[in-house]
């Protein structure tokens, strides 16, 4: 019996995602090969060879090229996919553009970019600026009308897998309105589009964000995504799947830097005794078990929640919120106790736990910051922030 609810074809495809990420990716020296030595977080020949196996639509309906399915599906994918550290970082930003798509999009806009997602196409999303990271009531880069279209002039930043994009959805301000947030309108923007410079940022994680650079960039009417100046209901009323896909990330890098860290204190001998015998570490070793059993449960009951629509929509967002914050700083925590409890080795490229750390960071802060999830929560019980001074 599978105490989550699993059906047995649910089950088959993680399954499956697994065999293809272990043929593929499984070994040090394939990951070495397809991550630049572990600098990379995104191949695209991987990607596209994952795209041809039909897996990476696993969530897009089936007239746009996916395989109908839903939620968990797409839930099981990132799980499996970053529990392999299969670098395809590019396929997180593309599920959450097909999620804005998939409800927001024309009929034509869906057959073009959901199907060029199943096809292997990366989408990125951007948002944050210098000026505008949590505060999004701050974005300046302006589009203004022209007699064709768009016009666009401005920054943004931290903008994730741009440069494997063929394709960008931004957030940028068309018009000024009573409320902090209106005005902002999704517009469709080619990669290679004249005028936009497209600037990796080196981090501790790889290269995986970029500045990018609007000067007169041209954009036609169609490029519009939903509705002119109301980018940010749009936007709020994805966020619950994409917290919960930042979930699933997590989950599966937990689950990852667990099993490692096991293996190595299984194996490790100091004082004529496996490590893992003593028990200042067995108990911190059941104690990571617990909180990685807490967060697995956590994603899985969040992620039946939202997709019946169980509860009200305030109900639904605390919980995505909830498993965001609870998963990724699970995943974080592992890798710091991981560091630790290998001592030099933990710091060793060669043994891949420094990597896991690095790698845990980033997702506490990025698809909203897990201070800001916080904020969510709170709210969803009626605490709300006094006035600011």
């Amino acid at each position: 019996m599978d105490v989550y609810g699993f059906t047995q074809e649910q089950r088959d495809f993680a399954a499956a995602v697994r065999d293809f990420c272990t043929k593929e990716c499984g070994s040090r020296e394939q990951l070495a090969a397809l991550t630049d030595g572990g600098t990379e977080q995104h191949h695209q020949g991987l990607h596209e060879k994952l795209a041809r196996t039909s897996y990476l639509g696993v969530s897009i309906p089936e007239e746009y090229g996916g395989s109908g399915g839903g939620l968990t599906e797409q839930v099981l994918l990132f799980e499996e996919l970053w529990r392999a550290l299969a670098p395809v970082h590019g396929a997180g930003t593309s599920h959450t553009a097909a999620g804005i798509y998939r409800h927001y999009a024309s009929e034509q806009q869906k057959k073009d970019v959901l199907g060029a997602i199943c096809a292997g196409e990366v989408m990125s999303i951007s948002i944050s600026e210098p000026g505008a990271g949590s505060d999004a009531a701050a974005i300046a880069c302006k589009a203004e009308r022209t007699e064709t279209g768009f016009r666009i002039n401005g920054q943004k930043t931290w903008c994730s897998d741009a440069q494997f994009a063929t394709r960008i959805l931004l957030v940028t301000r068309t018009s000024r309105g009573e409320r902090p947030h209106d005005g902002l309108t999704m517009l469709e923007i080619p990669a290679d589009a004249p005028g936009l410079e497209i600037r990796p940022i080196a981090t501790m994680g790889g290269s995986e964000v970029n500045d990018l650079f609007f000067t007169n960039v041209e954009v036609p009417a169609s490029a519009v995504i939903g509705e002119e100046g109301h980018a940010w209901k749009q936007l709020m009323s994805g966020l619950n799947g994409e917290r919960l896909v930042c979930a699933a990330q997590g989950l599966g890098m937990a689950q990852r830097t667990f099993d490692d860290l096991l293996a190595y204190v299984t194996e490790r001998e100091q004082f004529g005794s496996k490590i893992g015998s003593f028990q200042a570490l067995r108990h911190r070793i059941a104690d990571l078990a617990i909180e990685l059993e807490s967060a697995r449960a956590l994603t899985y009951a969040t992620t039946r929640r939202i997709e019946s629509g169980a509860g009200s929509a305030a109900e639904r967002m605390r919980a995505a919120s909830m498993a965001k914050v609870k998963v990724t700083e699970t995943a974080k925590k592992i890798a710091l106790e991981g560091v630790q409890m290998m001592g030099g080795y933990g710091y060793s490229v060669e043994y891949g736990m420094e990597r896991h750390l690095r790698l845990s960071i980033a997702p506490t802060i990025y698809a909203g910051t897990n201070e800001i999830q916080r904020d969510i929560i709170a709210g969803t019980f009626g605490l709300r922030a006094g006035p600011r001074t």
